[in-house]
């Protein structure tokens, strides 16, 4: 019964919200958003990394942004919620050692070129000696009977553990296995990290393939070749860490693979099956990692615009966009070491800033019902770290908190008729998107590359972990007209040419039409869910269900 009058509600709320829709493309700044975007990627702020002057300048210009639009400081007054992080720069002479146990010596390999490597001890020294285990997927999933972790815990603990990025495939049996095509979290890196450090474990060796991670050595190389971040841990956290946190090419792991006489490829093959059984090399790896470290406070710009109904402004529709990039590192063949990070994602932050203007602008009584909260998080290239902290640090209660609407790489193209909601699928926010893009004459599409697992690897991400409806919204590429012929190169070789590279720049052929137009949209299904009776929901059956269930119990 509950269920049905929650869709009964849900359609009375959308048949409101058609009756009332309204196109708000005249009330944005084109013009504005794109100068937004050009000075947040400007070289003096130094590629935003975070804790650096040119991070510390960039934020403060989206706090006054805010200010001078209207919109209100969501933190006691203030624009900024500081996130207490740990920055780790791992000296680039750093060797790793392979060798079979018993044996003084071993085959050397260089940082950058065979492997890269930071710590989760956050500090200045790490020496790890140990033992070699090759684990498969390094994952342990009661949901698809699946556990590459078998045998004594005493396989694990102390150990590095080698193994493989993504999931394993689906078979003609199990075609849904581990979402068939689609990664799931068991997948990520970061889930591989975790459950190793649960485990015990000293360290990881990822083994790095161009289509396992969905991004070529490149951007690994890059990411972690420079600073990097974690949230703080304080003297009471008892959260498992990993003494090194590696990634290996696909040349390297097969030539430390075979020091022990193991054939990569069999080991992948072995991997793909349940019965897998964990295979102890006979290897040890050696790595002293010399680290500069540094403690730092970077913020979260926070804003709010409240709502116009006396008891739902109480809740609130959150527009989230991360600030950060990766700052100053390796120069690229020009000699250009800043990672300006234009369309990743001063796109999206400037999207956000015009969403707020817009709400800002309005008569309190035109506004939506409910109250838009502007998250604009730090260190999200970071792993999602400023997100990650809101989430457990909400400065709105996460029971009225109903949904979070992401923008990571904004549209400077061209004005498209196409768009996808990451995540949408899991919710009733699907329905809402849904009515505003048949108002628009839009279509929806479903993720086009599920298998890279995009659904993890922005700001939304944490906000599904605690319960909340959460999608990252993107752009298509399916154009109205003819695109400037830059941008359309741009486009198509983003991934392969310009994604976590200093060539991610302003250009002139910025579109600020094709801006306006993703940022209305996202703005006007966010405002059918601000005006909805019925909040969103999960469907019983997604995995976010049960931590939504505990949220709206205050739990």
């Amino acid at each position: 019964m509950l269920k049905q009058i929650l869709t009964a509600s849900l359609l009375l709320s959308l048949l409101f919200t058609v009756i009332g829709a309204q196109d708000l493309t005249s009330k944005f700044d084109g013009s504005k958003m794109i100068e937004r975007v050009k000075r947040l990627s400007a070289d003096d702020f130094e590629g935003r990394g975070p804790g650096t002057a040119g991070g510390k300048k960039a934020a403060q210009y989206i706090a006054d942004q805010f200010k001078a639009i209207g919109a209100k400081p969501a933190n006691r007054g203030g624009y900024f919620q500081n996130v207490g992080l740990v920055g780790v720069k791992a000296d680039r002479a750093t060797k790793l050692r392979v060798g079979k146990v018993g044996e003084s010596n071993g085959k050397l390999y260089d940082f950058g070129d065979d492997f890269v490597a930071t710590t989760g001890a956050q500090r200045a020294n790490v020496s790890v000696n140990a033992e070699v285990v090759f684990v498969g997927y390094g994952i342990d999933a009661p949901l698809y009977k699946w556990n590459d972790y078998k045998g004594p815990a005493a396989d694990y603990k102390g150990k590095v553990l080698m193994m493989l990025v993504n999931d394993p495939p689906a078979t003609k049996d199990e075609p849904d296995l581990f979402g068939g095509k689609a990664l799931t979290y068991y997948g990520r890196w970061t889930y591989k990290y975790e459950e190793a450090a649960r485990r015990g474990a000293a360290g990881v060796i990822l083994i790095h393939t161009t289509e396992s991670a969905g991004y070529g050595w490149n951007v690994v190389r890059t990411s972690n070749g420079n600073w990097r971040y974690e949230i703080a841990r304080t003297p009471t956290d008892k959260t498992p860490f990993l003494q090194f946190k590696s990634w290996a090419t696909n040349n390297a792991s097969t030539k430390i693979l075979k020091q022990a006489g193991l054939d990569i490829d069999k080991l992948r093959e072995a991997a793909k099956h349940r019965d897998f059984q964990p295979v102890k090399t006979g290897l040890k790896v050696g790595i002293d990692l010399k680290s500069e470290v540094k403690r730092l406070e970077s913020p979260n710009i926070v804003a709010t615009v409240e709502g116009s109904d006396p008891k739902l402004s109480k809740e609130y529709v959150v527009y989230s966009a991360h600030w950060d990039h990766l700052g100053v590192g390796e120069a690229d063949s020009r000699g250009d070491k800043i990672y300006n990070g234009a369309y990743d994602n001063a796109s999206g932050v400037a999207a956000v800033l015009g969403i707020a203007e817009v709400l800002a602008k309005m008569p309190k009584a035109e506004r939506p019902k409910r109250s838009a909260l502007f998250l604009i998080p730090t260190a999200e290239e970071q792993g999602l770290l400023g997100a990650e902290y809101y989430s457990t640090h909400p400065l709105v209660p996460l029971r009225d908190t109903v949904a979070d609407i992401n923008l990571d790489g904004v549209n400077i193209f061209g004005k498209v008729h196409d768009f996808t909601a990451l995540g949408a699928e899991r919710s009733s926010i699907a329905d809402f998107i849904e009515t505003a893009a048949n108002e628009r004459n839009f279509v929806i599409k479903p993720d086009a590359n599920p298998e890279q697992g995009f659904y993890f690897r922005s700001d939304h991400f944490p906000f599904a972990k605690v319960g909340v409806p959460s999608i990252n919204f993107q752009h298509g590429d399916d154009f109205i007209g003819k695109v400037n012929p830059e941008a359309l190169s741009f486009s198509k070789d983003y991934t392969a040419k310009y994604y976590h590279q200093p060539s991610d720049e302003y250009h002139d052929w910025f579109d600020a039409s094709a801006m306006v137009q993703e940022s209305e949209f996202a703005l006007a299904f966010g405002t059918k869910i601000a005006n909805s009776y019925a909040a969103p929901h999960y469907k019983a059956s997604d995995e976010f269900a049960a931590a939504e269930n505990k949220r709206l119990r205050g739990l």
